[in-house]
């Protein structure tokens, strides 16, 4: 495991170290659980935002094969 030193401002780390108390961590173990939050968070963003744009790619193309299928199956001769 790493260590590294970080600079917080004053009210973030007394709140920081009084929830921490809360929930019967350490301090350190609450930073290091709302870091692993915040990754997860930002996981789920980045591949919303990857799969938003592959869905835009191929958007064209599935209204084409949508409206094909529309078509067979409107048409009484299909």
């Amino acid at each position: 495991m790493s260590t590294i030193t970080v600079t917080l401002p004053d009210d973030l780390l007394k709140n920081s170290a009084r929830y921490a108390r809360s929930l019967r961590l350490s301090r350190a173990a609450y930073i290091r659980q709302s870091l692993e939050r915040m990754n997860c968070e930002t996981e789920r963003h980045l591949r919303a935002d990857r799969l938003t744009q592959a869905s835009r790619k191929v958007r064209g193309e599935s209204l084409r094969v949508n409206a094909e299928f529309d078509a067979i199956e409107t048409d009484p001769h299909a």
